[in-house]
């Protein structure tokens, strides 16, 4: 049975004046010539789009979601992107036009970039993990210098706290489930916020803070990102479980390689290895809420529309009680 929450104190995000005309009329603004082609890629926060410019290359146009970051948080991501591109790091920064890499058109704010391309990496051999250790510790290394001042942190409050809060107060939860959800989640933030007290104060730095392989392009050059998007403060292992994936013998040995490469350009503090399924925890409760939060956009029906559903709830609640179990394995290895 799919349900349909819709709750009031997040309002859809209005695209429908997003039009071809409207686009077009935006990307002109920068003094850029559109020679009218469009082609809409891949995205839910943001609709982004491939334009056709005259006699050059084409650009890519990102607008971003109204009310979800504000101007200075947009420009710090800017900022960051230009930072490491500075430093030869393979990030696809924006565009600058009349000395701004941010833009306004018809109540839409937009930025461009140029047009680069690649493919997922599987990260299925030793070389390619290795690679990928080495980006990542090249990216913190520059993400430690200074902090974000307009960007948001990764945090239990956040990700676990008001996340499953929102789901709850919004009837979201199927009523058949909601006391095990509820007594559940309770259960997994009290250890969530155990096993960070044990790790201690681990840095906290600027971080991509949403790497996994889909949020990585491959070329022959090697691995780059197109977007820091949801780039915010975290601890440095944020931007390495999620490169991981198959059973706990699995992660382990990939876990190793990219460290082999991690520690080639940048130290790591071992007791963050104790977060991975902490964070994990936060991420699963976290992306629930996301998509909830997401559900009156007519773009998150149509792309996921197994969410929202009785059966979706009950998986997820059995997702949540695999990870109460993680949380009292040994944490990996390094």
């Amino acid at each position: 049975m799919n349900r349909t929450s819709r709750p009031a104190d997040t309002p859809a995000a209005d695209y429908a004046g997003l039009t071809p005309d409207t686009l077009l009329d935006a990307v002109e603004t920068s003094g850029c010539r559109p020679d009218g082609r469009l082609l809409a890629l891949n995205s839910y926060e943001n609709r982004v789009y491939q334009v056709g410019i005259e006699d050059a290359d084409p650009l890519i146009a990102k607008f971003y979601r109204p009310s979800r970051w504000s101007n200075e948080a947009i420009l710090e991501e800017h900022e960051f992107a230009l930072e490491l591109a500075a430093q030869e790091i393979p990030v696809v920064a924006p565009l600058a036009f009349d000395g701004s890499t941010l833009h306004t058109s018809h109540g839409y704010r937009f930025a461009l970039y140029p047009r680069q391309g690649g493919h997922w990496p599987e990260l299925n051999t030793r070389e390619e993990r290795e690679w990928m250790g080495r980006f990542i510790a090249r990216l913190h290394a520059v993400g430690s210098t200074r902090p974000f001042r307009h960007r948001p942190v990764l945090d239990i409050d956040s990700f676990g706290v008001r996340a499953s809060q929102f789901l709850q107060e919004n009837d979201f939860i199927p009523a058949h489930i909601g006391t095990a959800y509820e007594t559940l989640v309770a259960d997994l933030l009290d250890q969530v916020i155990a096993m960070f007290n044990t790790a201690g104060n681990v840095t906290q730095i600027r971080l991509h803070g949403d790497c996994h392989p889909g949020n990585i392009l491959w070329t022959e050059d090697g691995p780059h990102f197109v977007d820091l998007d949801d780039c915010r403060t975290g601890p440095p292992v944020q931007d390495l479980w999620m490169l991981l994936s198959g059973d706990r013998n699995e992660m382990q040995s990939q876990l190793i390689d990219i460290m082999e490469g991690y520690l080639q350009f940048n130290e790591f503090d071992h007791r963050e290895l104790l977060l991975i399924e902490p964070l994990r925890t936060l991420r699963i409760i976290h992306y629930a809420a996301w998509l909830a939060r997401r559900w009156q956009d007519p773009a998150f029906p149509a792309a996921f529309p197994w969410f929202n559903t009785d059966r979706y709830w009950e998986e997820h609640v059995l997702t949540l009680r695999e990870q109460a179990g993680l949380l009292n394995e040994p944490p990996l290895v390094i």
